[in-house]
């Protein structure tokens, strides 16, 4: 498969997983984690998607394009070790979803941010809540979900907080 063929699909699966984590959400109240802000597109997305929603981003820097990225008050800058743990109280109510893009290209880099990220996350959510993201699920309370159609297994990854 080219490069541009598997960025199609990655891209595919993540609006396909993002639709469905927004359904799977109606009904949860709180707002939207965005972790990796990157250059933006799944912030927009995430505007057009939830647009009653706030969306609080964390980031190391802002690298968007200017369209792209929120206003200071849901913009969180630093590593994501220092700001995770501090977030709720800046966040006012636990998270209805994380959609969670964060690592550094090296794999066992990625590993122990993921190992640390789940439970943060985990922690900042609402009962029922939806996590999206390329990492499989990151924590032992998150549970899987019946995945869109068409996504290949390991290409995305939907999972939901316990009630």
């Amino acid at each position: 498969m080219s490069r541009l063929d598997s960025f199609i699909r990655r891209l595919t699966a993540q609006r396909d997983c993002l639709a469905l984590a927004a359904r799977l959400i109606a009904d949860v109240p709180g707002p939207v984690l965005e972790l990796g802000l990157g250059n933006g597109r799944t912030y927009d997305h995430l505007r057009s998607l939830l647009p009653d929603r706030e969306i609080f981003v964390f980031d190391r820097r802002v690298a968007a394009h200017p369209e792209c990225v929120p206003d200071a008050a849901h913009m969180i800058l630093g590593d994501v070790r220092e700001t995770l743990p501090a977030a709720l109280a800046t966040l006012g109510a636990r998270a209805a979803l994380a959609h969670c893009d964060v690592g550094t290209g090296v794999r066992s880099d990625n590993d122990s941010l993921a190992a640390f990220v789940g439970p943060a996350v985990a922690a900042l959510m609402a009962p029922g809540g939806s996590g999206t993201g390329v990492q499989p699920a990151m924590a032992s309370f998150w549970s899987d979900t019946t995945m869109p159609p068409g996504i290949e297994p390991g290409r995305y990854f939907v999972n939901r907080v316990g009630t």
